[in-house]
């Protein structure tokens, strides 16, 4: 073989690495909340589809995400449990909405079909603290007459993991009961009570939920509808019982305020008459400057093209797509992931 023929064997050799490498190199890792992993899959595979870039997304939970992204084994965090303005600056992340959804109430009561029981805040609350021990608790019933309520013991269907789900769900039940405040707690873990079990993500809630009589739980909107599960209708702060769907979503995000730092308004509670009251959205974490440009990138081209082409991938699974204002308030809060 000539010096020549050598020589232009290794060229190609290294140039066929190099693109290998730069291949490799588009291709991102996340991880965090189970939430939005049906819709960031999927958003991934048309993103494959399009641009021959990969995508990797694990469902781990808020918890998990956040402890990740920190650590930097990730390029981006899921989180339903956004994070403040203080720690976001402290450790110089960006912090953006992807989809909204809302924590749904669902139910495994014999005889009593989806929307057909009516619960307030309160005597919701007290359920989920553990006080309410029957399902025909005086409680529940004046609430609910005509319902023929069975005498049944109430189990709890949680999350045993650190969940932004959770997050959610148990400052939304603060909001209406300081009994819960005080007996359970609000974050990402909490005091469960003693009548409870726990599922992993919010597949393992919902599981517990359909197989278990007689227990009462919390999964958002999206797995609630994959699953088919019995919906519990919810006062709102208008008065009115709703059962969750996407409009009632969209409803109670039409007037937040997305301008704050972290884009991240309390959602929860909303005074419109359609609102569901458990509404929340989802957000990733990335870092301001991070150590590969082309990852950093990576994340921004994702998620451009994610918000939108995906919008109707979103709808199909049950989440609710961003305002187009609060879309343009995204792109732009990503130029700052450099």
């Amino acid at each position: 073989m000539t010096i020549k023929r050598t020589l232009l064997k290794f060229s190609g050799l290294a140039m066929a690495m190099s693109l290998s490498f730069s291949a490799f190199a588009s291709n991102i890792t996340g991880a965090g909340a189970t939430f939005p992993y049906a819709i960031y899959t999927k958003w991934a595979e048309g993103y494959k589809a399009a641009t021959g870039k990969q995508v990797n997304y694990q469902g781990i939970g808020s918890s998990g995400g956040i402890k990740q992204i920190k650590a930097k084994t990730v390029d981006f965090g899921g989180t339903d449990a956004p994070l403040k303005e203080e720690q976001l600056d402290a450790d110089k992340m960006v912090q953006i909405p992807t989809v909204m959804g809302g924590v749904t109430i669902v139910m495994n009561v014999p005889g009593i079909e989806s929307g057909k029981l009516k619960l307030d805040g309160t005597t919701a609350a007290d359920m989920f603290r553990g006080a309410i021990k029957k399902w025909n608790d005086p409680a529940i019933a004046r609430l609910n007459p005509g319902v023929k309520l069975p005498d049944l013991a109430v189990t709890v269907a949680h999350r045993s993991d650190g969940s932004g789900t959770t997050f959610v769900f148990s400052n939304y039940l603060a909001k209406q009961s300081v009994a819960f405040k005080r007996d359970v707690g609000t974050g990402t873990t909490v005091n469960w009570p003693v009548n409870g079990i726990g599922g992993k993500g919010n597949p393992g809630v919902a599981a517990n939920v359909q197989k278990i009589r007689g227990t009462i739980g919390y999964v958002d909107i999206a797995d609630a509808i994959k699953n088919n599960m019995k919906f519990v209708a919810l006062k709102n702060k208008a008065g009115n019982y709703i059962v969750p769907n996407q409009d009632a979503v969209a409803d109670a995000a039409a007037g937040a305020n997305f301008k704050v730092k972290g884009m991240a308004p309390d959602l929860l509670d909303q005074s419109h008459k359609n609102a569901w009251p458990i509404t929340s959205a989802t957000y990733i974490l990335a870092y301001e400057k991070g150590a590969d440009a082309a990852r950093q990138k990576g994340v921004v081209d994702f998620f451009t093209w994610s918000l939108k082409n995906g919008q109707k991938m979103a709808e199909e699974l049950g989440f609710v797509p961003l305002p187009a204002n609060v879309v343009k308030m995204v792109e732009a809060e990503m130029k700052n992931i450099k």
